[in-house]
């Protein structure tokens, strides 16, 4: 089953220095029929404005990746850990017995970011944060794999979960796998999923398939995050 749930219906939270919208309850959005996909908690589709960001705050088991559509995003926590990521890359934070971390946007100009929180399936782990650049070239036969609990992804998170993006240049059409239930993000441009029209902002969800087909009707940029659901 595919449901896209577009852009204009995400719940928006607009502060001044950050403009979110929300595509699960989050903060002061909260919406009980969108509490969540199975271990995906949260995902904020964030644009912060340059010189702002947010200040030190803490977290603890929680995964927290942060994928950068423009700009970049600027790191710091209380465990000495300071990185800068730009556009296309990702950091992955897990924040087990606790961590205190800051997030700035600290370029000339807007910085867009898809913040992701996942559950953890282990808690009281210590702390980590890790970031990783990675290939820019349009993808032509499948999606790179980021993030993954199996030690098969540069980057490593607590939970059987995986994390593809790519690039697609107009035209190109290849399969990707469904190893439990995944959320697609459309970070650029417009694309087919087995036939539904979905654009750059739209979130789509799926489950109870193998695969699914990706067309891009222009070039596109897009990301899938794949998940246990509740019963898994």
């Amino acid at each position: 089953m595919i449901t896209v749930y577009p852009y204009e219906q995400l719940g928006q939270a607009d502060h001044g220095w950050l403009n979110a919208r929300h595509h699960f309850s989050f903060g002061g959005y909260r919406n009980p029929k969108r509490t969540g996909f199975g271990a995906l908690l949260v995902i904020n589709d964030d644009v912060i404005q340059a010189g702002t960001g947010f200040d030190t705050h803490p977290h603890q088991d929680m995964e927290i990746i942060t994928y950068v559509r423009k700009g970049a995003i600027t790191h710091r926590d209380n465990k000495g850990n300071e990185g800068r990521t730009v556009a296309g890359d990702v950091q992955v934070m897990s924040a087990g017995t606790g961590i205190f971390h800051s997030e700035y946007n600290l370029e000339s100009e807007d910085t867009n970011i898809y913040q992701i929180w996942i559950l953890p399936n282990k808690s009281g782990v210590k702390p980590v944060w890790d970031a990783e650049s990675f290939p820019t070239e349009p993808a032509t036969d499948a999606l790179t794999l980021l993030v993954s609990g199996d030690g098969k992804a540069p980057l490593s998170i607590h939970q059987n979960a995986h994390i593809y993006a790519g690039r697609l240049a107009v035209g190109t059409t290849f399969p990707h796998p469904i190893h439990q239930q995944a959320y697609l993000l459309v970070s650029k441009g417009e694309l087919e999923i087995d036939g539904k029209t979905v654009k750059k902002g739209d979130g789509v969800e799926i489950s109870g398939q193998a695969s699914i087909t990706l067309h891009a009707l222009t070039d596109c940029e897009v990301l899938v995050i794949d998940v246990p659901g509740n019963d898994q």
